[in-house]
């Protein structure tokens, strides 16, 4: 079929105006100009005047905390940690399965089409995978601290379960939870495990100034509500991406999520090795977090992407329950960085991020080859202010589409 559209932003090349997408099966076949494809045959869908742009990638969610949010007020991180394990042990398994498919409807309305979600309730998976169109990246969450179990035995368990589970859309990948929540034993076992087996792993670093100061001090409240619960070895040597530099765990198969604090070398580490980043704007925002240093990761060359993280740190507004939004998030995100162009940011929310998940060239950008995944908001203005557009839209998209199927259809 042929997508005609007021705009199409394809990301990869500039905006083309009055212009199409030609679907072929699940892949796109070209992208152009109105005049120059409408030749080619099919069924013609015109979504007017909209801008016609790739599904967006949320490169970190909690899709299984959704229905969290509002549940506890902005607070030191120490505290909300701790207040979220309460509410956990509270929640049954059918409140998890519940909030994850809420999480993913959000989704689906505000223009996502792939989620790297973090699985901490596996036992959710595959029924999950079945009932939504997203594509998920499912990355099974690891922990070691509360229970003391043997960290081979932890990471073989892992390991057998990640390569079990077959995904509809997407893959499987490995979350060590944070530095705080493992041992660098669990982690080191675990970056040879990914390596081995060609998956990707994500994590929390370096999130919060109290994780900072007890991985490169070994103090603070983080590190004195922690030390009667692990080995506090690996504290005080250090920065904690010094430390997931120890244990092996950088590289180009790792989206390091927050890294709200970093010293000098930091940086460097993560230009070098490949590293991914994800920032997540309106959970920064929530706990008030130092100025996150985009300008500073970009110039050396550091992929930074976007996520929404999960919906239990991020701000009510007007007293409403938040939803999961990317463009909520680039919202807050260029309102923050003033001097950010918008398209840098529109990339961070779409090729960056399938740069991150290996799978740049397929999703995130319209191109020939790439997965049909792409979606519309509506849009009457000039090609100049498109990109403004994106960025600050607010609506649920009218359009929306995975793998060449319909997901809503302007109407």
């Amino acid at each position: 079929m042929l997508i005609r559209s007021r705009m199409v932003v394809p990301v990869v090349r500039e905006t083309i105006e009055n212009g199409a997408v030609y679907i072929q099966g699940n892949c796109i076949g070209a992208v152009g100009r109105w005049k120059d494809l409408s030749h080619l045959d099919g069924p013609v869908v015109d979504v007017g005047d909209s801008i016609l742009l790739p599904g967006l990638i949320n490169s970190h969610c909690h899709l299984d905390y959704t229905d969290m949010a509002g549940f506890l007020p902005p607070t030191h991180f120490s505290n909300w940690v701790k207040g979220m394990i309460a509410h956990k042990a509270d929640w049954s398994y059918t409140e998890y399965a519940q909030s994850w498919l809420n999480g993913a409807r959000m989704l689906v309305r505000t223009g996502v089409t792939t989620v790297a979600d973090i699985e901490a309730v596996p036992e959710l998976l595959p029924e999950v995978w079945t009932a939504t169109p997203l594509r998920v990246a499912s990355f099974l969450e690891i922990t070691c601290v509360r229970h003391r179990r043997n960290s081979a035995e932890i990471v073989h368990e892992a390991g057998n379960l990640v390569r079990s589970l077959k995904p509809v859309r997407g893959f499987m990948g490995y979350s060590p939870h944070a530095l705080y929540s493992t041992s660098a034993p669990l982690l080191e076992l675990i970056g040879e495990e990914a390596r081995r087996d060609h998956k990707r792993m994500t994590m929390h670093v370096s999130e919060s100034p109290e994780e900072f100061e007890m991985y490169t001090n070994g103090s603070g409240d983080l590190f004195d509500w922690l030390k009667r619960q692990r080995d506090m070895s690996d504290c005080g040597i250090g920065t904690p991406v010094r430390q997931l530099q120890r244990c092996g765990l950088l590289g180009e198969n790792m989206l390091a999520v927050h890294v709200n604090y970093l010293q000098p070398g930091d940086i460097k580490l993560f230009s070098d090795t490949g590293t991914s980043v994800v920032h997540c704007p309106r959970s920064h925002s929530y706990f008030g977090y130092a100025p996150f240093l985009y300008k500073k990761l970009a110039a050396a060359g550091v992929n930074v992407c976007l996520g929404t993280d999960s919906l239990a740190s991020v701000n009510r507004v007007l007293g409403n329950k938040p939803e999961l939004s990317l463009f909520a998030e680039m919202a807050v995100f260029a309102s923050k960085n003033p001097e950010v162009q918008p398209f840098d940011i529109i990339k961070m929310a779409t090729v960056n991020g399938a740069r991150a998940l290996g799978m740049q060239g397929l999703v995130g950008e319209l191109s020939p080859n790439s997965h049909a995944d792409l979606i519309a908001i509506p849009f009457n203005g000039k090609k100049s202010g498109a990109y403004d557009a994106i960025v600050n839209n607010w609506k649920d998209v009218t359009v929306s589409m995975i793998e060449g199927q319909w997901l809503m259809v302007l109407r």
